[in-house]
């Protein structure tokens, strides 16, 4: 596998099973970064080593939507220097993982990859916003709407099989392919010695006998 398109490139379709394969490596390296702060608080005196390990499966989407809240920026105060440039970068490489392996898991759905942004970026912005909002019949009709573009793009991405055969994103990577050889495709040509060997009667000159043909 191409891992370098298979993590960061949006071109071409993937599967099911490789988007929840995505999921499971940002949440190892998630838990990785952790542990590197950890590492770094524990050499510098600062802190004493925790066992305790979490993974997160979300992509780090909550963190990506409070970067355009005004209010979260208050809690950039309370991160020492060393957890938000971890926690930066690493939001940084999530986020484009989980762009590149969710708009390919849409092609292989044969949507368009702008189909992110009434699945994912709508509802998480609505979440992330929503007790901002007077509590009216307007909202509850958001909310609503909300909640059923977030459950209707997860069944999308993560559950619904992506369509069958070659589509205009690409071919199906379930399709199985032919790694053979071209030599092994198709069986080598025996040799055929009725038609390279002649027998010659017996004459005067030459001697008869069995005689290659001449140009076999």
């Amino acid at each position: 596998m191409d891992w370098t398109w298979y993590l960061f490139r949006f071109d071409g379709r993937i599967n099911r099973a490789l988007l929840w394969q995505a999921l499971l490596i940002v949440a190892l390296l998630a838990g990785l970064l952790g542990l590197i702060g950890q590492a770094i608080h524990v050499a510098s005196g600062e802190k004493a080593f925790s066992s305790r390990f979490t993974l997160e499966f979300d992509f780090a989407l909550d963190s990506l939507f409070r970067l355009v809240d005004p209010r979260a920026y208050r809690a950039l105060e309370s991160f020492d220097r060393t957890d938000l440039m971890l926690k930066s970068s690493g939001l940084a490489v999530f986020a484009w993982i989980f762009l590149a392996t969710a708009i390919k898991r849409l092609h292989d759905r044969n949507r368009s990859g702008w189909w992110i942004v009434p699945f994912i970026f709508m509802p998480g912005l609505f979440s992330q916003f929503s007790d901002l909002l007077p509590d009216t019949n307007w909202t509850l009709q958001f909310a609503l709407t909300a909640s059923t573009l977030w459950l209707w793009g997860l069944a999308e991405m993560f559950c619904v099989p992506g369509t069958s055969g070659h589509n205009r994103f690409g071919p199906d990577p379930l399709a199985e392919t032919d790694d053979r050889p071209a030599s092994a495709s198709s069986p080598a040509k025996s040799w055929d010695q009725q038609s390279e060997l002649e027998f010659v009667p017996p004459s005067a000159s030459p001697p008869g006998g069995m005689h290659v043909k001449r140009g076999a």
